[in-house]
């Protein structure tokens, strides 16, 4: 099958094949032809599945299909949980519309506002925004949504997690009723079906992997390590199978910043990235990340949504995620189009109850690794962790999840609410220790 066959013009072809892409994914291959069709969409698509193309191919023919004379206004909005995620979105607007007059623009927090609003001057067919520095904009009347055509709410399953949905609905309650309506989400909870309903007229559900589902390509693994060895076990990890390329994922901001000062000064060169960091600082960590001029990108789960690196090799859960369905977003980012990957998690007996908990959701027992010498202790007894910290990596209590804004809503981009739950059950026991495979990592 090829992109023409789909029913795409000549210019988004021609800037596909520029891409270097020949075959459309089967997320496009499905959602394209829905979307040209103007009927409203619910995808259920992980990321790497080539879900952004198979969105924003469409949506720019079907705003070509009807140009527009005289004065231009906004005919299509993308929302995004994420800065990154918007800049990734939008690039591809502007990729794959090269050969085409539409005009795009980015818009989040973080960021001085009025450059934005001298840009909202100009000519924008599609903008792509995360949801609270568009209010910003929507209270001082300095952005029209009055004519959009087209809206997609891209991972909504995590702009519910951060706590958009007021936003959201807000945000809803100005558009146009007359619109077409795109839902892409990695998972489907009770959740975002509400929303769904509320949102989209007789949709088309196209999902391309099924729920929750990990990648077959990514050869996942587990590695028993009491708390307070973890940074040790990690640094010998990366140097002793020279790993380059390695995305880390900690629960919290301060525990990412501890665990980057310390690859660092073990010789490792890292950078944090997360939600207190600058624009500018989480950009340039990106830029040299991509290039592999940076060995190891610490990140918390908000910060890494968006993150988009062809090949990725590596993903490192330094801490496990207190929701299990953040584990196949976390480990999502390596074994993309094809390629192989690897995602390890550093496993201490706090953590038992929370991969009980994944590998349940992904219907598969993930294969145990011991390195000689981290044998966990039978002495350490398992400690709650409390607003998603525990003690392991110099974590102190009270640091973390950010605050949220008034009503509770976070910023664009920024850190969701606090008050991450405990990880109930976490003192039963603790994880495997002896030295073992288990065998196959198939489902029971």
């Amino acid at each position: 099958m090829s992109f023409a066959s789909l029913g795409l013009s000549e210019e988004l072809v021609r800037a596909v094949t520029e891409r270097g892409y020949t075959e459309p994914t089967p997320i496009q291959a499905q959602a394209i032809p829905v979307i040209l069709k103007g009927g409203d969409l619910m995808g259920g698509a992980q990321t790497g599945t080539g879900k952004t193309a198979g969105f924003t191919l469409p949506l720019l023919q079907r705003l070509m299909a009807k140009p527009v004379t005289g004065k231009h206004f906004i005919r299509a909005l993308v929302l995004t949980p994420t800065r990154e995620l918007a800049a990734q979105v939008e690039e591809s607007v502007r990729l794959y519309g090269k050969h085409l007059p539409l005009k795009s623009m980015m818009m989040f927090g973080g960021v001085n506002i009025n450059p934005q609003i001298k840009q909202l001057h100009g000519r924008v067919d599609i903008l792509v925004a995360t949801p609270g520095r568009l209010l910003d904009h929507l209270q001082q009347k300095t952005v029209d949504l009055s004519h959009v055509e087209i809206l997609v709410l891209d991972e909504a399953d995590r702009m519910l997690d951060m706590g958009f949905i007021r936003d959201i609905k807000r945000v809803l309650a100005v558009l146009p009723k007359q619109r077409q309506n795109l839902l892409f989400s990695a998972t489907f909870s009770d959740e975002i079906k509400l929303l769904a309903d509320g949102l989209l007229t007789n949709p088309a559900l196209i999902e391309v992997a099924r729920r929750n589902q990990t990648a077959e390509l990514i050869e996942q693994r587990v590695y028993p390590v009491d708390r307070e060895r973890k940074r040790a076990l990690l640094t010998q990890l990366i140097k002793d199978n020279n790993w380059f390329q390695v995305l880390v994922f900690t629960r919290t901001k301060h525990g990412a910043n501890n665990l980057a000062d310390h690859l660092n000064k073990e010789g490792i060169p890292a950078m944090a990235i997360h939600g207190n960091k600058s624009q500018a600082a989480r950009t340039r960590a990106l830029a040299e990340f991509k290039t592999a001029k940076l060995q190891v990108l610490v990140a918390t789960d908000i910060a890494a949504r968006g993150i988009d690196i062809a090949e990725l090799p590596h993903v490192v859960n330094y801490e496990l995620p207190n929701v299990p369905e953040d584990y196949v977003h976390r480990i999502g980012r390596t074994g993309r189009a094809g390629s192989e990957g690897e995602a390890s998690s550093l496993v201490c007996i706090d953590e038992k109850k929370l991969l009980h908990d994944i590998e349940r959701l992904i219907k598969r027992e993930i294969t145990v690794v011991q390195i000689p010498g981290f044998e966990p202790d039978p002495r350490i007894k398992a400690e709650p962790i409390l607003n998603g910290q525990n003690r392991g990596g110099g974590q102190r209590q009270g640091q973390g999840r950010g605050q949220p804004r008034s009503g509770g809503q976070p910023r664009s981009g920024g850190a969701p609410r606090t008050g991450a739950k405990p990880a109930g059950g976490a003192s039963r026991g603790g994880v495997p220790s002896s030295a073992q495979h288990r065998s196959g990592g198939r489902g029971r």
